[in-house]
């Protein structure tokens, strides 16, 4: 490596950028952490870590206390909108199998939290919105809105779907909009028909419900619906449309929508964009949803953000180039991560199904697959694949 100690700038300070600030100090890289927000805080939804972003972080010896700070997931079910059950998905019983970690679903905020306790001092710099960035001989520097800079040995764009870093990178490009409105909470909740350690998906006509136990007594919600581009775009409605889009659905789902109050209730729209095949530019690469954005049905955006910094870190680790050790990590993390984008849109696409006859195909095909199939479909899936220098 360098003769002197290595600096790495990280733009963003989402689950992928902390998660990088605390894999860097762990193989002795000094970092610095810019974030465009005015302050740290995260949206109110959840999300799942699964096995294989608890193993990436296991890989470095990165303790957050996940199981502590979440639920351990313990049954995965998928219901029709009246609550009727259709399958499980023994993804608690196949990672056992595997030896692998638990899954464990967790309010963004607890992962926020435990990430922030994991990079102890490392400077944040809050309200420092990255434009563009340049690269020269020892390293890059990040031009800021407000003209400051920040030079670093490396630069890291963490700085999600719309990141600035990329755009430098790629030039303009859309993003490819999924055709529905994601509307999320979390709320505290419970009913005799969702036990602890659940999460249960309910599948109507294009339009679906989630019920996650995030731990400590709260729910993580989310309903989809199939809408104009321009309208799940900007979504402006009240929580009583939300109400009637679920009037006759699972009573659990009704009443989660019931307690939840109007102004906990966040709308975006579904979206994410084509793969890109080349993240890196000199000394200045991409991690998370800012190399590839991807919707959210395989539930492994915050996974791949997750091994993407674990990936990083310890290839920068082993490597006595920095230029070539980033692009060592992008040609390592491109067919992963190009897998999980193509197989959560192609799943996105199924879930949100309104053909009857299609729908009811859908249904079938999920109540036939094996265990073994199960296993074989997603065990490649879960499992963190490592770090190679």
């Amino acid at each position: 490596m360098t003769s002197h100690r290595p600096k790495a700038v990280v733009i963003g300070a989402g689950i992928g950028g902390l998660t990088l600030a605390a894999a860097l100090r762990q193989v002795d890289i000094d970092v610095e952490v810019y974030e465009r927000a005015t302050e740290l805080r995260a949206a109110g939804s959840g999300l799942g870590v699964l096995s294989n972003g608890g193993a990436a972080l296991d890989a470095l010896g990165i303790d957050i206390g996940l199981e502590k700070r979440g639920q351990v997931l313990q049954r995965f079910g998928i219901n029709d909108a009246e609550g009727n059950h259709i399958t499980w998905y023994p993804i608690p019983e196949l990672s056992e199998e595997l030896g692998l970690p638990p899954t464990v679903v967790i309010s963004r905020s607890a992962l926020q939290q435990g990430l922030l306790e994991a990079v102890g001092d490392t400077p944040i710099t809050l309200g420092a919105a990255a434009v563009g960035y340049e690269n020269g001989p020892d390293g890059a520097t990040v031009r800021f809105a407000d003209g400051s800079r920040a030079h670093g040995d490396i630069v890291v764009g963490a700085d999600g779907i719309n990141s600035a870093i990329r755009r430098q990178i790629t030039g303009p490009e859309p993003v490819y909009e999924a055709g529905y409105v994601c509307w999320l909470a979390i709320v505290p909740f419970s009913h005799p028909s969702f036990e602890t350690g659940s999460v249960l998906h309910y599948w109507g006509s294009g339009q679906r419900f989630g019920l996650l136990d995030v731990g400590h007594g709260q729910t993580y919600w989310f309903g989809t619906k199939n809408m104009s581009v321009e309208r799940a775009a900007d979504w402006w409605g009240t929580k009583d449309e939300i109400v009637q889009a679920y009037a006759g659905w699972a009573d659990e789902v009704q009443a989660a929508i019931r307690a939840t109050p109007e102004e906990d209730i966040i709308a975006i729209p579904a979206r994410d964009r084509a793969f890109l095949e080349h993240w890196g530019d000199g000394r200045v690469t991409l991690l998370g949803d800012a190399a590839h954005p991807m919707l959210t049905s395989l539930a492994q955006g915050a996974g791949m953000a997750i091994e993407d910094a674990v990936v990083l870190a310890g290839t920068l680790a082993g490597s006595g180039d920095l230029t070539a050790g980033l692009r060592s990590y992008e040609d390592q993390r491109r067919e992963r991560t190009r897998l999980m984008v193509n197989a959560s849109r192609a799943l996105s696409e199924q879930e949100q199904l309104e053909d009857p006859r299609q729908r009811h195909e859908r249904d079938e095909q999920l109540r036939r697959t094996t265990y073994a199939a199960f296993a074989e479909q997603q065990q490649d899936v879960l499992m963190f694949p490592g770090i190679h220098p």
